[in-house]
């Protein structure tokens, strides 16, 4: 195939409506995590549209070059259509048909994309408002969605958004609200008063999803952690223990159920489901985890209780326990950077330095391909280098390291706030510091505001005439311009 024709298909591809289209960004998730948490939702039984994990899968295994995966799972989700959707195979149609397009355009089949494109395109025919090739129905809201949710915190805005759009063509959908619901709990917000959980909007969307499906475990969990912050403790552990009645044997929904206890401070509790569950998967990373942060939570609460006898024993077999299951954690699942982070807190208190150390320099080496995990673990040594090590040279390398990596969620911001917190500290001690100046220049860089920037940088130089750092980031600021 020429290159012309080749580009043209590509240019109607890239009208469609399917996860190819939807801008999901490589580096922001682990594959397999990923892969096995669909896996998880096809045989749990955990969606309402099964259609929607196959497709998904169909877009992962494709882009990794899994490509035998990716067609399976495509026909699974055409199998699905048939099946499932009968009265309303057309609009179901549009993402699985669009991913087909997409699939086999990467495998160079370029008639089987076509005719794909032509079956999109006498779909759309039905719906007044579509254009050539897609059309924004309920369904391909609803999906862009679900599928966005399952890409992490940068796309829960977009995902609420387009699910409530779902919404509002069909107010009753149980997985509409289902999804409308997590991405609320997801997002953080419109907590609202402590004393008023009615006001709440992810506790009203909750119970609206719970009405429509009362037996969805997952629901009752998130509701429950959301209760904990209303301080609703009873009824919180109500619905914890319904869950357990319902779902006993579950692994997954019981290292939720645990992590609910642990916060409400039933400790034991959890940890007793958890090592149960552990007895089932005893390679689960994220069990260990879970179990982990038990012991850590016993670990500092023993902490601040008053001396007893066997205080120091009890103290070193914690710090074993927790030592171990954080590390056990991270070897059966390497993209659990926050296992390593709590172990790093249990080094810390055994003053162990050298390990932390050794421990942050080879997790920044060996994470480069996940943006985020990136991001984290260098905003937290930053901050050990700051606070621990007293190396303040030190964490100002983290810190710029950590905002060269432009995702722009918490660490990020916090991370700019300290940097100009410490460039303010130097130069009230002394107005003439160049290392303040130049943690400025590259803020300002950062921010796009070159002329400050260059200002900044000229004046770094003035104080330091032989900074190759700043003479170089001076003269792409100057070419740039």
């Amino acid at each position: 195939m020429c290159d012309t024709a080749k580009d043209f298909l590509k240019e109607k591809l890239l009208q469609l409506q399917c996860h190819f289209t939807w801008t999901l960004q490589l580096e922001d998730m682990e594959w397999d995590d990923l892969q096995e948490r669909l896996n998880y939702t096809i045989e749990a039984d955990i969606v309402q549209y099964k259609v929607m994990p196959y497709n998904l899968l169909t877009f992962v295994n494709c882009v990794r070059g899994k490509h035998e995966e990716a067609f399976d799972n495509l026909w699974e989700a055409e199998k699905i259509l048939r099946k499932d959707h009968k009265s309303n195979v057309e609009k179901w149609s549009i993402v699985t048909y669009g991913n087909a397009a997409w699939a086999y355009y990467h495998v160079g089949e370029v008639a089987e994309a076509q005719a794909y494109l032509d079956k999109l395109e006498r779909i759309c025919q039905q719906f007044p408002d579509a254009s050539r090739f897609t059309a924004m129905t309920p369904e391909v809201y609803g999906e862009k969605g679900w599928s966005l949710l399952r890409f992490g915190w940068r796309y829960y805005e977009e995902a609420n958004e387009c699910i409530e759009k779902a919404l509002e063509a069909d107010p009753d959908n149980i997985e509409w609200n289902t999804a409308h619901a997590t991405s609320l709990f997801r997002m953080k917000e419109n907590i609202g008063d402590p004393q008023c959980p009615e006001h709440c909007k992810v506790v009203k969307q909750l119970h609206r999803a719970m009405e429509l499906n009362p037996k969805d475990s997952f629901l009752k969990v998130t509701l429950a952690l959301r209760l904990q912050y209303f301080k609703q403790k009873e009824e919180s552990h109500r619905l914890l223990e319904g869950v357990l009645l319902n779902s006993p044997d579950d692994p997954y929904l019981i290292r939720y159920v645990a992590k609910a206890l642990r916060k409400e401070g039933s400790v034991e509790q959890s940890l007793e489901m958890l090592k149960k569950a552990l007895l089932e998967k005893p390679n689960s990373g994220l069990l260990h985890h879970q179990i982990g942060l038990c012991y850590k939570k016993k670990l500092f609460t023993l902490k601040k209780t008053p001396y007893k006898y066997n205080a120091y024993e009890e103290r070193k077999k914690l710090i074993e326990l927790c030592k171990y299951h954080f590390q056990t954690a991270f070897d059966h699942k390497p993209s659990l950077i926050f296992a390593m982070l709590d172990l790093a807190e249990i080094l810390q208190e055994c003053k162990e330095y050298s390990k932390i150390d050794d421990m942050y320099e080879d997790l920044i080496r060996n994470n480069s391909r996940n943006h985020l995990n990136r991001q984290l673990l260098l905003w937290n040594y930053g901050l050990y280098q700051l606070y621990v090590r007293r190396s303040q040279p030190n964490a100002i390398v983290y810190f710029k390291d950590c905002l060269k990596i432009k995702v722009k969620r918490s660490q990020f911001v916090k991370c700019q706030a300290k940097l100009k917190e410490i460039a303010e500290d130097r130069l009230n001690e002394y107005s003439r510091d160049s290392v303040a100046f130049g943690i400025l220049g590259f803020l300002h860089q950062l921010d796009g505001k070159k002329s400050e920037a260059i200002g900044y940088f000229q004046r770094a130089l003035e104080c330091d005439h032989n900074n190759e750092e700043f003479q170089n980031a001076l003269r792409d600021l100057k070419e740039a311009a």
